[in-house]
């Protein structure tokens, strides 16, 4: 379970980590109320479970009330991969002389928690360069002691009085991952003001399997609207951030096929598996679920074992006359009734392929034309 930023500031706190002084809003009116109560220049940032919300818009910098409502007006109105919003942080703005990574997550390989620290903070950790990156394995029966947190900020460059802070702010920083059952804390960008380190934002996901404990935690629902209708069908569906809508027939495939279109260059718009054996209907209903996203194509594949390839064949067919599609349909099929299958798809005038990597190329470059 992942909680909102301001979740995440909260927990923070309550075990002694400096974070902006800040208020929740949810209305443009709430917003400027806050910025009053925090006073001086602010920022407005969009409460919802996504990253990347600086590099969509959704970060503002304001110090009136007239900019603050603005401000909240516009945000308030956005998206961020499919999920509204509908609160606000207002807090302070702090001054920045250094920005840093920090982290407690689970590697799942070595079976123990993983602190990761970097220099170079206020970006993606994926784009950081493994020079530029601290790991450092906790042994779960000793925990982080102080002189872990040295190390690593020794590792960092970091000395003095930053050095002193820095490690405090890891053994405090570990205790709220405890004792949340936290499978990641992460915060990013860690602020040297000059003075004193602060979190400038927080992200914490909890284990799921150990919220029966974490009676005094929030419970958050993470899905967007389309991911609340995919689970009401009954189909495991994951919203992305890409533009190619994904309809594939196992956990595996659908993985396969995703890697596939990145790999190619492409973005998966969501990962769908449709499950074995969803008969004409239940293929029709999918495929309206991922028109829903507005993607450049559909992408289906299809490895017939228990899911026939006639009856997805049928079912294309039915939903592209029926709702009049404009957007391209790409379709690699294989397996059960497939020479069935591949002669519904012709007489239809839509092709299909055999091979996945062929149909997922076409795939990409379909949604580079519609660019």
């Amino acid at each position: 379970m992942k909680l909102f930023e301001y979740m995440g500031k909260d927990l923070f706190r309550a075990h002694g980590i400096k974070v902006p002084a800040g208020q929740v809003a949810a209305t443009p009116a709430e917003a400027v109320a806050a910025w009053r109560h925090v006073g001086g220049p602010v920022v407005v940032k969009p409460q919802v479970l996504t990253g990347k919300r600086g590099k969509a818009g959704g970060i503002r910098f304001v110090d009136s009330a007239a900019a603050v409502a603005a401000a909240a007006g516009d945000v308030l109105a956005m998206e961020f991969g499919g999920l509204k919003v509908d609160k606000l942080l207002v807090e302070e703005k702090i001054a920045i002389s250094r920005e840093y990574y920090l982290a407690l997550t689970v590697d799942g390989a070595a079976g123990k928690t993983v602190l990761i620290a970097s220099a170079s903070g206020g970006m993606d950790i994926e784009e950081v360069a493994e020079e530029g990156i601290v790991k450092r394995h906790i042994d779960p029966l000793v925990g982080v002691m102080p002189y872990v947190g040295r190390e690593v900020a020794g590792r960092l460059g970091l000395t003095g009085e930053p050095l002193k802070q820095f490690a405090d702010l890891v053994v405090r920083l570990h205790r709220a991952y405890r004792a949340s059952d936290a499978e990641l804390c992460e915060i990013n960008p860690l602020v040297w003001t000059g003075a004193e380190f602060v979190a400038a934002d927080a992200k914490v996901t909890i284990d799921d399997d150990a919220l029966f404990r974490q009676k005094d935690l929030p419970r958050v629902a993470e899905k967007t609207d389309v991911e609340k209708a995919a689970a009401d069908m009954g189909l495991a569906f994951v919203q992305l951030d890409g533009d190619i809508a994904v309809m594939a027939n196992g956990a595996g495939i659908t993985m396969a096929t995703l890697d596939t279109l990145s790999h190619l260059g492409g973005a998966p718009a969501n990962f769908l598996d449709a499950g074995g054996g969803t008969g004409t209907e239940g293929t029709v209903k999918a495929l309206e679920l991922l028109l829903g996203l507005n993607p450049k194509v559909i992408f289906i594949n299809i490895f017939g074992g228990i899911t026939r390839c006639d009856d997805v064949a049928r079912a294309v067919v039915r939903f592209k006359s029926e709702r009049l599609v404009k957007v391209p349909l790409v379709i690699r099929m294989v397996g059960t009734n497939e020479a069935e299958g591949l002669r519904i798809l012709r007489e239809a005038g839509i092709p299909a392929h055999r091979v996945m990597v062929e149909a997922a190329a076409s795939a990409v470059a379909l949604a580079g034309k519609g660019a």
